[in-house]
């Protein structure tokens, strides 16, 4: 698959079959992955990579909390910014109507956090979720590096014909997540990202991108 391919084509899917992925297909990817741009070379990364009876027990742990309105854990990082602004405001409830309404979830019902978190806890069906943690020592500058990481990951992802949905979600279930996995107090969960094979029938959505004039200056050219 040609990049600019792999690139157009990743998007955050939300529906994946029980089609199981290989484990020499997750390991090629994941070897190549490495080569991800990593400031001095620290390679930030800690990846747990959960399927089968894991990854069962801990759908049904989360989705249990979220069914029964868990609050969840108190986050160790925010999500966002406490106070968004334009045109950040307007992008964001922008693509969540959109996702919203591909969930078949109504915007005004009361409802709608539980049944979010549980389509999540679910890892929408996906047979593979990987958690990605970083040693809490590690500054902006790491966490950047693990973004560029997983984003390898992902297009990595779509040369061998899979998809994937990034997961911030998981971090209000990360003691959930730690009990399964055994992780140590010493790293912070960054997000899940489940993968797989995308299911058949299921309506596409794809949220917008804004122009690039909005985003991008050229200097000197």
């Amino acid at each position: 698959m040609h990049v600019y391919e792999a690139v157009t084509s990743r998007r955050a899917v939300r529906a994946f079959s029980d089609e199981p992925v290989s484990k020499e297909v997750l390991e090629r990817v994941l070897a190549t992955a490495a080569q991800a741009p990593s400031s001095g070379n620290l390679q930030p990364w800690h990846l747990y990579v959960v399927t089968g009876e894991p990854l069962a027990e801990l759908k049904r742990r989360a989705t249990a909390r979220a069914l029964a309105a868990d609050p969840g854990d108190e986050r160790e990082y925010p999500m966002y910014p406490a106070e968004l602004v334009s045109p950040y405001l307007d992008r964001f409830a922008a693509a969540a109507a959109q996702r919203y309404k591909a969930l078949r979830i109504e915007r005004d019902d009361p409802e709608r956090p539980m049944k979010i978190a549980a389509l999540n806890s679910e890892a929408f069906g996906a047979p593979v979720v990987l958690f990605c943690y970083l040693d809490r020592t590690m500054g902006p500058g790491q966490w950047a590096d693990v973004g560029m990481y997983l984003q390898t990951v992902m297009l990595l992802l779509r040369a061998e014909g899979l998809h994937s949905c990034p997961q911030v979600m998981w971090t209000m279930y990360r003691k959930t997540v730690t009990q399964i996995v055994g992780a140590d107090d010493g790293l912070v969960l960054l997000c899940g990202v489940a993968l797989g094979f995308e299911k058949g029938g299921v309506p596409r959505e794809r949220t917008g991108r804004a122009d690039m004039t909005e985003t991008v200056s050229f200097i000197g050219a």
